[in-house]
């Protein structure tokens, strides 16, 4: 692959790699033969088993993902003639030990996918929020701008456009009324980034996510709940009485949108009017897109197709609207399709299947 201002070499930092879209991201790198260091806390916001299992499926050893249960902070795997990749166990608030991953290390390019997710966690755990979410993106930026980093391309989310009800969500809309606390992280990752690229010269690129799914996903999304509860027999909570629609995108798509990215590396918008401000792009080195499937699907039909995919049917428990929730997504992607010529293009059912199969295979249900 042609990467712009580089070269196809360039050493990635993925932040997140033992998380859900991390892990399919470093797996994408392995496959395209670049070098990786992966960062993950691993903390209990979900079941730190299957993040462990994650790391395995890269390519560690059992015994060294257990050394690093056991407290190792850094695990390697080296292959012959092949990518190396790099685990490193911490937290990004600290401050001293990223800034040391980043001098030792020495990535080209970064990848921020690490956050804290969840809305109604938020309620229990703001703290959480600001510690990962803004405190832990104002270190790689930092540590960005000091290493002269080629490219940053971090993700964001659709739940920016919080309370706007114009139908499908644009990049060159007004964000600035969220409701959740995680909405107001991502929000601020984006004018963080923006300050960086405009004061710096960083360039940056945000991508906000639309309901990522697929194979490894998250336990705390709405498919995985689903899908275990409906084969223990367990009634599902269903909000807003399944009068929402989502946007989901398969987590292949996701990947690839991400990698197409990371390799064009944002330049100075010179059309770019502070008169007429347009948020998905600057005088600065930045972009900012949408990335989502284009085809909003009412919550209903998205259960019928765990059901048919599942063999069996679910309880429905009909639930009123959640605080933080917001009733549809859908994502205008035309920016995206002309930056990097790719869309999401994989059908909701085929998705689900594949999730499944996976889910099945995984806790051999």
């Amino acid at each position: 692959m042609n990467v712009e201002n580089g070269t196809a070499k360039d050493k990635v930092l993925v932040t997140g790699i033992a998380g859900f879209i991390g892990f399919h991201f470093a797996r994408r790198l392995l496959r395209e033969g670049l070098p990786i260091v992966g960062v993950d806390s691993i903390n209990d916001y979900y079941d730190p088993e299957l993040k462990y299992s994650r790391l395995r499926e890269l390519g560690f050893s059992a015994a060294q993902v257990e050394a690093v249960r056991r407290g190792q902070p850094v695990i390697r795997l080296e292959t012959n003639g092949g990518p190396d990749l790099a685990f490193h166990r911490l937290d990004l608030q600290d401050r001293e030990r990223v800034a040391a991953l980043f001098a030792n290390e020495g990535p080209q390019r970064v990848v921020h996918l690490a956050a804290q997710a969840g809305v109604r966690y938020s309620f229990r755990n703001p703290h959480a929020y600001i510690d990962s979410n803004i405190s832990g993106f104002l270190n790689i930026l930092e540590n960005c701008r000091l290493q002269g980093t080629r490219h940053l391309v971090y993700a964001s989310s659709s739940s920016v456009y919080g309370a706007n009800e114009i139908i499908p969500f644009s990049v060159h809309q007004n964000v600035d009324h969220p409701v959740s606390l995680y909405a107001a992280t991502k929000k601020a990752n984006e004018l963080m980034a923006h300050a960086y690229s405009h004061l710096f010269g960083l360039p940056v690129t945000g991508l906000r996510f639309f309901t990522v799914y697929g194979p490894w996903g998250r336990p705390d999304m709405a498919l995985f709940i689903f899908t275990r509860k409906i084969l223990a027999g367990e009634p599902i909570d269903v909000y807003n009485h399944g009068r929402m629609k989502r946007d989901f995108t398969y987590i292949d798509d996701i990947v690839e949108g991400v990698w197409r990215v990371l390799a064009k590396v944002p330049a100075r918008n010179e059309r770019w009017n502070g008169k007429q401000p347009d948020p998905a792009s600057s005088s600065a080195p930045y972009r900012l897109f949408n990335i989502g499937n284009q085809q909003p699907v009412d919550l209903l039909s998205f259960i019928e197709i765990i059901e048919r995919r599942l063999g069996k049917k679910a309880e429905k428990n009909l639930q009123p609207l959640q605080p933080g929730d917001v009733v549809e997504t859908c994502a205008e992607i035309g920016p995206l399709r002309e930056w990097i010529g790719f869309e999401p293009h994989t059908p909701l059912d085929e998705g689900i299947g594949r999730f499944v199969d996976w889910y099945r295979a995984y806790y051999r249900t």
